[in-house]
């Protein structure tokens, strides 16, 4: 297939994300990215409402800065990627509404990608990337799943959690140690100044025979040892406050850790990808860097820069798919493309 230029934008919650990739080489040419955390820290979370309407705001901007970068012009376009889901669904509408009229107005096809499997493939836009097959650990705020990947298109279910996903579980827990919105960052830093064993929490289906996660259990201890330390009317202390994000996070990465290496071996690989947000716990990195070198296991990551949701993801998958002999579909009228709020990864066809 002769190399193509193309366009990602992604827009599946809160973080607008447009870059420009070149299949043929398989260069990133530019990427840009605008953040919604500072508007949405007043709520404590992500409002849906305000975040659909702030992609609209930061769509057009962060285009041209990313052609602008790349030194190309919107002409030299070959087909534009984006987000179909799964995600929020007025996000995801901007998003595609964007990237539908713009491939119109161009005259060039467009590719609908699924969100997680431009987490499962950012960390081949890394200088050492991966090669297929492997095992991939995603682990953001909505999603924890492990997944044998044996190419493009091609993801089997290994486990999954069956409640709360990692993030997830890190943004409740931190919110009950009164920490600001995003809350698994913050709590992670905190965690860094905590003393190992100043508390001890459960580890959920460590030793379940299985691959499956499970969360919410675990964010429940954590409330009950706030609420025992505050009876009476007390508060918790700073270094009460970093004991028990250190016991916490000790107990999620242990789990993580010890279930991704399990499903290597299991599936006879010798490369494990960790990708998403959680992907940039330095305390998971390490952990798993250490335990893995024993196991003779390669472990790969994002750039920091991608463990976010961003365009280079979703550029990198439409061009991924082409490759793959996907086809691309003809930009399609208004009202008549979709979006996916709710799209299990392992329902992706090739």
């Amino acid at each position: 297939m002769p190399a193509m230029l193309v366009l990602g934008i992604e827009s599946s919650c809160d973080e607008t994300g447009v870059a420009l990739y070149a299949s043929g080489d398989g260069q990133l040419l530019a990427h840009a990215l605008h953040s919604q955390v500072a508007m949405h820290q007043a709520y404590g979370g992500v409002v849906p409402e305000l975040a659909s309407r702030d992609h609209i705001r930061r769509a057009v901007p962060l285009l041209r800065q990313v052609l602008a970068e790349s030194g190309r012009a919107l002409a030299d376009v070959d087909a534009v990627a984006y987000t179909q889901g799964p995600g929020l669904a007025g996000a995801l509408l901007v998003g595609a509404a964007f990237a539908e009229a713009l491939a119109t107005s161009l005259g060039v096809p467009t590719l609908p990608v699924h969100h997680l499997e431009g987490h499962l493939l950012s960390p081949l836009l890394s200088k050492t990337p991966p090669r297929f097959p492997f095992v991939a650990l995603l682990v953001s705020g909505g999603h924890t799943q492990l997944m044998r990947v044996t190419g493009v298109g091609h993801y089997e279910l290994l486990g999954e959690t069956l409640d709360d996903a990692a993030g997830e579980a890190f943004d409740k827990t931190a919110k009950l140690l009164g920490l600001g919105y995003p809350g698994g960052p913050a709590l992670a830093q905190l965690a860094e100044q905590g003393r190992p064993d100043a508390f001890k929490l459960p580890r959920p289906m460590l030793n379940s025979g299985d691959l499956d996660f499970s969360f919410s259990g675990l964010k429940t201890a954590v409330l009950v040892q706030v609420r025992a330390l505050t009876q009476d009317g007390a508060t918790l202390d700073d270094r009460q406050r970093a004991d028990i994000a250190r016991a916490f996070q000790d107990a999620i990465v242990e789990v993580l850790v010890k279930k991704a290496l399990r499903a290597v071996k299991e599936s006879r690989l010798q490369q494990l990808v960790v990708a998403g947000g959680v992907g940039a716990n330095r305390e998971l990195r390490r952990q798993l860097d250490m335990r893995a070198a024993r196991q003779k296991i390669s472990v790969f990551y994002p750039e920091l820069e991608f463990c976010t949701d961003n365009g280079a993801m979703i550029a990198l998958a439409g061009a991924l798919r082409l490759q793959a002999g996907a086809s691309a579909s003809p930009a399609k009228a208004a009202g008549a493309f979709a979006v996916r709020p709710r799209w299990p990864l392992a329902d992706l066809t090739p």
